[in-house]
């Protein structure tokens, strides 16, 4: 692998290597979610759930839509996708 693509690598797996980050991913992976809707399956704070996902965000791997007064995530890179649903097939 090149230098640039190993830190590339390395700066997703440090931003999802955080179990609530990890656990929003493992929600987002079948459909769109707001943050009160994260908040109900995490039992965390809103604004826990929203700097996560703004890391997330930061990273380029969850984004967002609006839709009326609600914000929905989802995750918006299929490379994390498809790694979360290898992920789930090993683990879960």
């Amino acid at each position: 692998m090149l230098e640039e693509k190993i830190e590339m690598v390395s700066a997703l797996l440090k931003s999802i290597s955080h179990p609530l980050r990890l656990n929003i991913l493992c929600l987002l992976q079948d459909q769109e979610l707001t943050v009160g809707e994260l908040h109900d399956e995490l039992k965390t704070s809103n604004a826990n759930i929203t700097q996560h996902l703004n890391i997330l965000r930061n990273q380029g791997i969850v984004g967002s839509r609006k839709d009326a007064n609600f914000i929905y995530n989802r995750i918006s890179d299929p490379r994390v996708l498809r790694l979360m649903q290898s992920l789930q097939e090993l683990y879960c």
